[in-house]
């Protein structure tokens, strides 16, 4: 064991003092939980989870109105298969085929095991699990347990890794991959950690699975729990190839407490207004300015419901034209904006709405005279949950902002979650970039928990062996702990303060690297991330007293950032136009819409890029390398029993 006795700013410690395991797990998340499971299944008992906190990250401190579990379709009689959800998956573009048919076909298994540990996921007297339709998907594949269905994940993990008796170190925050060379190729070895902000860990391991969630930290505007910055620099300092970066996902949520404001929030169509900056004076209606009609008007704020992320196909007469009056109001107008579920908006009534909003409320006993009466006659918790974080819908408006919500591309994945150029590494959860373009609503809970199916099988039945050569091993971690240490020493005397630093960062990414993007700004602000990026490297990071966890992390990030705009840059040299949840200001584009000023002009999106896959590698601390990879289809060889079985049970399926 490892001898918490060293203050990390002392000399560096003998290899008597490193951790052994023979897998670890960076991350206590759904997805890292459930590998931490699966692995145990699987015979893979030596195994360590790594983590900040059980109650820290996305997983446990998010939801949203009904928070979506994406599936196969298991309830009546609609006709589902997993190469129809694959397809599904792939219609926005930019994502593999094998890649979706895995997600489609494991998406039941996730499931059960998710059932079998105790989620109470709805089913019918005939125990036909019930689903309904989600954003991008024309099935009924969604399911839900409410607004906390990956906390409730998380929590039913966490009870059976106890169960099993795997170890969870806490307190714990990885600041450094450990790589080497081995057969000519790149591998990891292991990990460096602070423990308690006071002690430096080192960590030997055979692999290491990475799920450490999505890359919160970037983002001024952020729905992000806020205990969540996301560590996938710490991959891409590595130099881990990285898929489809700039493909994030936006939308409406609320700012004093982090929460998305779909479903049913829009449903009951509440009042727009903005305030002057001081929040109280100076109230009016914003939203009835830019539309024709309180009908056209109140019908695209019903659409929000079911249309939450941003999407570039909707700017033009859709429902994402909102998202975009929502930042001309905070963003150029320097006002702040909120719904106020005290008063309906401007020519409200139940009959001049749009049949479909019209019907729903019927259908749904919600026909009141008020959007917070309609609210509770449909979805109450949704009210109890801001309640519960200080704020009373009946007698306060709820401020909301468009927020940094997803990144559909991360770190880049084999079919079984394997790095594609780290051996033995394995980023599963947000950090691995298996979606594309769009993704279906709740299609991330799922591949999260496939991506722990898939990395503890292979793990088991391809690296459960040592391999590693431990002199090697013991000079690679060696060497990384002297550099941690070298610049934790920088950092007492750094100019760069880690408050101002990340400060710097998510102004910069929400300024450039969020839903609006122009060139005319981002070269500029590129720039000034790799100047930040050389600065913090050479100079280190202030801890600002003795966080140099904060410190660390701030490094990790400034190196992410640059990584993510390089990526962003790429895109836009190429003209690939807007799509997904962002949009490409364009002086000669098409015009969202004649009440906008001609600022608000797009690139219309280029379809040849949508089988294609942008792949980033940081290839020094100064530059970085790409390629647009074609799209691997979905397999369509029909399979035959005994052929698969064969393949099976030699073991040819992991090659």
């Amino acid at each position: 064991m490892l001898k918490n006795t060293t203050n990390y700013l002392f000399p560096v410690k003998e290899p008597s003092d490193f951790h052994r395991v023979h897998t670890l797990i960076i991350g206590s998340g759904a997805a890292g939980l459930n590998a931490a499971v699966q692995l145990f299944r699987n015979g893979v008992k030596d195994i360590l989870i790594l983590t900040e906190g059980l109650n820290k990250g996305t997983s446990i401190n998010t939801g949203s109105d009904k928070q979506t579990y994406y599936k196969l379709s298991m309830c009546g009689s609609e006709n589902d298969s997993p190469e129809s959800m694959a397809e599904s998956y792939l219609f926005g573009g930019a994502m593999h085929g094998d890649i979706a048919l895995i997600e489609s076909s494991l998406s039941s298994k996730a499931f059960f095991n998710l059932v079998n540990l105790g989620i109470p996921f709805p089913h019918d007297k005939y125990g036909q699990y019930v689903g309904y339709k989600t954003d991008h998907d024309p099935h009924q594949r969604a399911t839900s347990v409410g607004p906390y269905t990956s906390q409730e994940m998380c929590k039913h993990l966490a009870n059976e890794v106890k169960n099993l008796g795997i170890p969870i170190y806490e307190n714990r925050e990885v600041i450094k991959l450990v790589t080497t060379i081995q057969n000519k190729e790149k591998r990891i070895v292991g990990a460096v950690a602070i423990f308690d902000d006071k002690i430096l860990e080192a960590y030997i391991a055979e692999n290491i699975i990475f799920a450490v969630g999505g890359p919160g930290g970037l983002y001024k505007t952020s729905v992000y729990p806020e205990v969540h910055f996301g560590s996938i620099g710490l991959a891409l300092m590595e130099g881990a190839e990285a898929n489809n970066l700039p493909e994030s996902q936006f939308g409406l949520a609320s700012v004093k407490f982090r929460w998305n404001v779909s479903g049913t929030y829009m449903q009951v169509i509440p009042k727009f207004i903005s305030r002057a900056p001081d929040g109280v004076s100076d109230e009016r209606e914003f939203l009835i300015d830019y539309f024709d009609s309180a009908h056209e008007m109140n019908g695209n704020v019903f659409l929000k419901g079911y249309q939450w992320p941003f999407d570039a196909n909707k700017v033009f007469d859709g429902s994402s034209i909102i998202d975009i009056l929502v930042y001309i109001e905070t963003v150029e107008n320097n006002r702040r904006v909120f719904l106020d579920f005290r008063k309906n908006p401007h020519g409200f009534s139940i009959e001049n709405l749009p049949d479909d909003a019209k019907n729903y409320l019927i259908r749904s006993n919600a026909a009141y005279d008020s959007p917070i009466e309609r609210l509770s006659a449909m979805n109450p918790g949704a009210i109890e949950l801001f309640k519960h974080n200080n704020i009373d819908l009946f007698t306060e408006p709820l401020e909301i902002a468009v927020c940094a919500q997803h990144n559909n591309g991360g770190l880049s994945g084999s079919i079984w979650w394997e790095s594609t150029n780290i051996k033995h590494f394995f980023p599963i959860g947000e950090v691995n970039g298996s979606h594309g373009v769009n993704r279906p609503g709740g299609s991330a809970l799922n591949s999260g928990q496939v991506g722990g199916f898939r990395a503890a099988e292979f793990i088991a039945n391809q690296y459960s062996n040592s391999s590693l050569d431990y002199d090697d091993v013991n000079k690679q971690i060696r060497k990384s702990l002297e550099e941690v240490v070298n610049w934790t020493q920088l950092s007492k005397q750094s100019p760069f303060s880690y408050k101002n630093v990340l400060k710097d960062i998510q102004n910069r990414m929400t300024f450039v690297g969020s839903h609006i993007r122009s060139k005319e700004f981002l070269e500029d602000e590129l720039a000034q991330a790799k100047k930040l990026v050389r600065e913090i490297l050479s100079f280190g990071c202030s801890p600002d007293g003795d966080s140099y966890k904060m410190a660390f992390r701030a490094l990790q990030l400034s190196y992410a950032h640059w990584i993510y705009l390089e990526s962003i840059n790429i895109m836009l040299d190429d003209n690939v136009g807007s799509r997904g949840s962002y949009i490409v200001l364009d002086p000669f584009g098409k015009k969202i819409n004649n009440k906008l000023s001609d600022k608000w002009r797009i690139q219309l999106e280029n379809p040849s890029f949508r089988n294609k896959i942008l792949v980033t590698q940081a290839i020094s601390n100064d530059s970085i390398d790409y390629d647009w990879k074609s799209t691997r289809p979905v397999p369509q060889n029909q399979p035959w029993f005994e052929t698969v079985w064969s393949e099976f049970l030699s073991g040819e399926i992991y090659k």
